[in-house]
Formats: C-alpha cells, structure tokens, sequence
C-alpha cells in the first residue's frame, strides 16, 4: 500500500506539471484580460511568492515532508492550507460513496440470486433488460433527465446537498437530516449502472455454481433448496462480487465525481477538476493522493472479505514439509 502510494504521489505530481505554465500564466492571462500588464520583475515576485521558481524536484519534497504533521501545502487559487480546504469535502465524498456502495450491494446480489434461480422468466428478462439499460445509460445523463422532470413535472430543484437556508450554518442534527435528504438522487443515480453490472455478474457466477457437480449430488440426497442455495452456491458464487469492491470503489468515486458536477454537490470531485484547470499544484495532487488511498483501502478490504468468505483462499503459502 505504502509503495503504491509513494508511486501515485510520484506520477500525480509529475503529470500536474506537464501542462504548459502554471498557476500563475492562469493569474497573468486574468489580469492582461482585465487590462492590467505586470511588469517582469512583478511577474518573477510572484513566482517567488508562490515558490514556483523552484525546481520539481524541490518543489515534490517540500510537498511530501509536509505530511507528516498534515501539512499538505498551500492553495494557489483559494490562498488558503489544502487541509482546510478538503477536510469536509473528502468526508463527504467517502461518506457518499460508501453508501452508493451499500445500496448498490443490498439490490445487486438479492436481484442477481432471483434471476439465476429463475433463468428464462419474466423477471429475469426484465432484470436483462435494466443491466443492459443501465450499462448503456451514462449518469451524468441520468442525472440530466431526473433534475429536468423534477423541475417540469414537480417544480422541484433537486441539485445541491443542502436547502439553502442550511448552505451557510454549521453542522447540526436538522444540516445532517437536510442532507440525508437530498443523497437519494446521486445514490441512485451512480447505483444504477454501478447495480446492473453486479447483478449481471452475479447472475452468471451462480448459474455457474449451480451447474456443477456437488449441487446435483446435494439435490439427488434431498437437500432443501433454500439450505442447498444459499449455504454453498451463493457463497461461493460471491467471489467475483467481492472481488469487484476493488472496482466498484473506485468507479463510485469517479462516477459520484461527475455526478457531483451535474449536481453541484460540495464533495472532492468539483474541487479537484478546478484545481487540475488552473494548475493548483499542491490541493490536485492531494486531492489525487487522498481518492488514491480510498482505492487502495477498497482493494485491501476486498482481498480480507474474499479470505474471509472463501476457506480455500489463504493469506500465505503453507509451509512445505521437509
């Protein structure tokens, strides 16, 4: 994890940098668009200012020595500590994300388990029919079509995380229950496609398992079929659907990122795509150093909920005799 994550913050730093300019070229063409020309020794002050004189490499160490004592570095844009800038907005960016990723879990593998049971029926043609709707529809344009209708049919304006008259308070019980309220839409909205690719991977997991030999055999000893069902198959055909947590987090953070543009929602994914186009160096790379370590964390749970849920997958090698 560690390794993965010295690497990532590597080439996240690099690659911010491979644009042509820097943040203060954006501060410059604002100000010649204003009427307003700096000389060159106001514009070297300023690179001075911003410790854009210094070479990548310096400029990499400074960043990364800072996070031992949570110092992330400065915003350029915001003129302001990157701490303070993500705190909140990363917590609800995870807290967010984990409950896309609990609803999307709680209607893929019960609807997954029904159309493998029920291969051919009507319900599992249905069921065929919104996986491939929704691994065609993307969410940005199902969130499109859910504010337009909610503005046309209803009059309701259902982008935004909060009503306004809590956008300025502090956190209270009735600012967190205002929220809650308002999570529907995204959770749905990014659980859709997210959903119909479980369910479809789910459904041909255990139509797998229930061919095999040892069901057969069970059913011919007169096992019950619910016992037979969910004691064996659907353990085993879980696998694959824990193995897909390290995938779904993070397309669930990628997905709620656009989601959150659409919806002008106060998580990490607007403010990381502001800072990537005005080149704000230390908030992008954070920012790309922090959505990393949410994906290396979903990797890791996924690998202990597989050892967990499968005795035949161990953690080491056993020792050979001899």
């Amino acid at each position: 994890m560690f390794l993965v994550l010295w690497l990532v913050s590597i080439i996240s730093f690099l690659v911010i940098q491979l644009p042509p300019g820097d943040f203060l070229s954006t501060i410059i063409s604002r100000l010649e668009q204003q009427g307003n020309v700096l000389s060159k020794a106001e514009i070297d002050a300023l690179r001075v200012q911003y410790g854009l004189d210094l070479p990548i490499y310096q400029k990499y160490f400074r960043w990364v020595s800072g996070f031992i004592d949570g110092n992330f570095g400065h915003s350029f844009e915001w003129d302001e500590p990157v701490s303070k800038l993500i705190g909140e907005r990363l917590v609800l960016t995870f807290f967010i994300a984990f409950l896309i990723i609990i609803f999307t879990y709680f209607i893929s593998i019960p609807i997954g388990i029904y159309s493998a049971t029920h291969q051919y029926s009507i319900g599992d043609n249905l069921v065929t029919i919104f996986g491939f709707l929704g691994l065609a529809t993307p969410n940005f344009l199902l969130a499109l079509i859910i504010l337009y209708f909610g503005l046309a049919w209803f009059g309701l304006d259902l982008d935004g995380l909060y009503s306004e008259e809590y956008l300025s308070k502090p956190w209270s019980v009735n600012k967190f229950l205002d929220m809650m309220s308002h999570l529907p839409l995204q959770i749905i909205v990014v659980s859709t496609s997210l959903s119909a690719g479980l369910i479809r991977v789910m459904r041909a997991s255990l139509l797998d398992e229930l061919q095999k030999q040892y069901v057969i055999t069970a059913r011919a000893k007169g096992l019950k079929e619910g016992k037979l069902l969910f004691k064996y198959p659907v353990r085993l055909a879980l696998n694959p659907i824990v193995s897909e947590f390290a995938m779904v987090f993070p397309a669930t953070i990628s997905a709620a990122t656009i989601t959150a543009i659409i919806l002008n929602l106060p998580t990490a994914g607007p403010l990381l795509l502001r800072s990537l186009m005005s080149q704000d160096t230390y908030l992008a790379a954070t920012l790309l150093m922090f959505m990393t370590f949410l994906v290396v964390v979903g990797t890791s749970v996924a690998d202990l909920l597989l050892v967990k849920l499968d005795p035949r997958i161990k953690l080491e090698k056993e020792t050979e005799p001899g």
